[in-house]
């Protein structure tokens, strides 16, 4: 029950950074995750509440959804999320870490690359990025920044951005949870931790509301990009000296 509490404690708190910076929390719940229920099924388990957190969100931005960019993403990130998942599903737990792991460290340096670069992307820069996302997302966590980097490089602002992520990540969401239920990575037990977050996270966006006029982005940025990049390199340690 302990382990419990903290994991929906930890998810609550995730929440609210994902509804202060638009990223976060698929980076974050891999540091309770984990040590609990071990490297495997902790991209499982976050496909599973994310199903249930974006769907909220896609009904409540709704009318800010652009459908048209939303189904482009999905129509060529759909098969090489797949992909991404099988691999994912075949890993031992050395190498579940390693990918949590180095996708946690990584996911700083491209956001501020893509950020500095300024980068811009038409309807076919999009479907390109959009397909080599696919593989990224489909086998990691945190993978959701880059998602954000995309739709607003292709022109989106403000809510656009939040409502077609969403959009976009429960079709995602709903292949890997396809392609982890036909290969035994995602156990009922697994199933239901990813409900518990998912139902613990609901309240995260109105608490982030309140928080995003007191603290300073710049200042939460800073200690996300520090507790993703020590996060992910204890991962890494601890997968080399298993």
């Amino acid at each position: 029950m302990f382990e419990l509490g903290l994991i929906a404690a930890f998810a609550i708190c995730t929440s609210v950074i994902g509804g202060v910076a638009g990223y976060g929390a698929g980076a974050l719940l891999p540091l309770v995750l984990v040590p609990i229920v071990g490297p495997e099924p902790v991209v499982p388990i976050i496909a599973v509440s994310a199903l249930f957190t974006n769907t909220s969100r896609v009904a409540v931005f709704r009318a800010a959804v652009d459908w048209r960019r939303a189904l482009l993403v999905i129509a060529l990130a759909l098969p090489t999320s797949a992909l991404g998942a099988y691999g994912y599903a075949r890993l031992t737990g050395r190498g579940a870490l390693i990918v949590i792991g180095t996708m946690m460290v990584a996911s700083i340096p491209l956001r501020r690359g893509l950020m500095r670069r300024g980068l811009r992307l038409g309807g076919r820069g999009l479907a390109a990025a959009a397909f080599g996302w696919g593989g990224i997302v489909g086998g990691t966590s945190g993978a959701g920044i880059i998602l954000l980097s995309m739709l607003m490089a292709a022109g989106l602002q403000g809510t656009a951005v939040i409502a077609t992520d969403a959009a976009v990540s429960v079709a995602i969401s709903l292949v890997k949870i396809a392609v982890f239920g036909s290969f035994g990575a995602l156990e009922p037990r697994h199933v239901a931790v990813a409900l518990l977050v998912g139902a613990v996270s609901f309240p995260g966006a109105f608490l982030a509301k309140a928080i995003i006029a007191r603290l300073p982005f710049s200042l939460h940025t800073k200690i996300l990009d520090a507790v993703v990049v020590v996060g992910g390199l204890l991962m890494i340690a601890g997968a080399l000296y298993r």
